[in-house]
């Protein structure tokens, strides 16, 4: 019991879905979207997001704000289709970053 409340939680993270940034748009009032195609499984609006730049992590725990298909705020995208996406906090996006797309669940270790 008690020493198990010790433990730091474990972090599972389950695999969503993949995207390759095509073009970026400079939106006044928002920042920086991405406009992206989904390569893989799904993008869900909420979802934690790893962007890749070249091999290197950019940004590794990052959100994904808003997710739009054409002018519309959509829950999640899948594969094959293209968004924008909004990453909160995150302005530095270029054409060519690939954008990881899961959850993250801690989980409670026990004993």
């Amino acid at each position: 019991g008690v020493l198990s409340g010790m433990l730091a939680p474990l972090q599972r993270e389950t695999f969503l879905g993949n995207a390759a940034v095509l073009q970026v748009f400079d939106i006044s009032k928002t920042g920086k979207i991405a406009g992206c195609r989904v390569s893989e499984g799904v993008v869900r609006k909420g979802a934690r997001v790893r962007i890749i730049r070249d091999d290197v992590v950019v940004l590794e725990l990052g959100t994904l704000q808003t997710l739009k298909r054409f002018k519309d705020e959509v829950n999640e995208v899948p594969s094959g289709q293209e968004c924008g996406m909004h990453f909160q906090g995150f302005h530095d996006i270029k054409v060519g970053d690939y954008v990881e797309c899961f959850t993250v669940e801690e989980i409670q270790r026990t004993l």
